[in-house]
């Protein structure tokens, strides 16, 4: 007699007591499906509010004539006129005031996360000074460092520092207590253990706090450039904005969250690169 004859409902009892989690159909649809969906929806609503009426075309222009002003201001920086200048400009605020970030906040990070004096002395200040409106120093950063690319570098990296400093103590504090023990054991020194042990554990939680960095530094270049002068793309908003041309203030908005974005990705790709052993998840579905 065979297996199956004696036991006819071995498959049905497996399946049965062998929990399997199940996946919600807006978790399995495509990634590319999804977000054109979502694209589509709003590129549809904002059609429909300007045909209707609902918001003066001064205040919201259409999505065809944002278009079409985007296709010029492409136009204009594949030929190499006045907007490549005062994108690179904007870029190199960008990557500057990034770099800046990086150095400081991964310092006071250290500092916080591995002292007891940075954790009870500094980070408050630290906190103090996040909870300030940041746009309020802008005019100081322009009186100390004056009109040109510093001051906008400045506030860039003064908006992207905390989130890496939180980011880094994180990961630090995130270090197993057991590995701990293992390394004092073995007789690691201080920095042995921070290098070898608490920094490659703490990756994932420092690169959380360089992509909320990334995304921040943008603002802070570009509010820079609206209270402080400048020659980038933040200063051409402005003049567009004055005049009315809404189409120009949207199209070269969409330009610079394609920066962000391209910014974004990048500490993104160094992630997967370099903490290739850690998987992030949203929800419960790896699709």
């Amino acid at each position: 007699m065979s297996d199956a004859q004696v036991h006819p409902s071995s498959a049905e009892d497996t399946q049965d007591t062998v929990w399997v989690q199940e996946v919600a159909f807006i978790d399995s649809v495509p990634r590319w499906l999804a977000m054109s969906f979502v694209f589509l929806v709003f590129i549809g609503s904002w059609q429909l509010v300007t045909s209707l009426g609902l918001v003066s075309p001064i205040i919201l222009p259409t999505p065809l004539e944002t278009l079409k002003d985007m296709i010029f201001v492409g136009q204009n920086l594949v030929t190499a006129g006045y907007m490549l200048g005062a994108l690179w400009i904007t870029i190199k605020e960008v990557i500057y005031g990034f770099a800046l970030a990086i150095a400081i906040g991964f310092s006071l990070g250290v500092l916080v996360g591995e002292t007891a004096f940075g954790e009870k002395a500094v980070m408050p200040y630290l906190v103090a000074i996040d909870t300030m409106p940041k746009v309020a120093f802008a005019p100081l950063f322009v009186a100390w460092l004056g009109f040109g690319i510093e001051s906008k570098v400045a506030l860039a990296a003064f908006i992207a520092t905390f989130p890496i400093v939180v980011g880094t103590a994180a990961g630090l504090h995130s270090a197993d207590e057991n590995a701990r023990m293992l390394f004092k054991t073995m007789g690691a020194s201080r920095i042995q253990t921070l290098i070898k042990m608490k920094l490659p554990s703490g990756l994932p939680q420092i690169f959380t706090g360089l992509k909320i960095g990334a995304v921040g530094v943008m603002a802070g270049a570009i509010t820079g450039e609206f209270l402080g002068g400048g020659k980038g793309f933040g200063e051409l908003i402005r003049v567009a904005a004055s005049q009315l041309n809404t189409p120009r203030v949207f199209s070269l908005i969409l330009y610079l969250s394609l920066v962000g974005l391209a910014l974004y990705m990048m500490v993104t790709w160094t992630q997967r690169r370099v903490v290739f052993w850690h998987k992030e998840r949203v929800g419960a579905y790896d699709g």
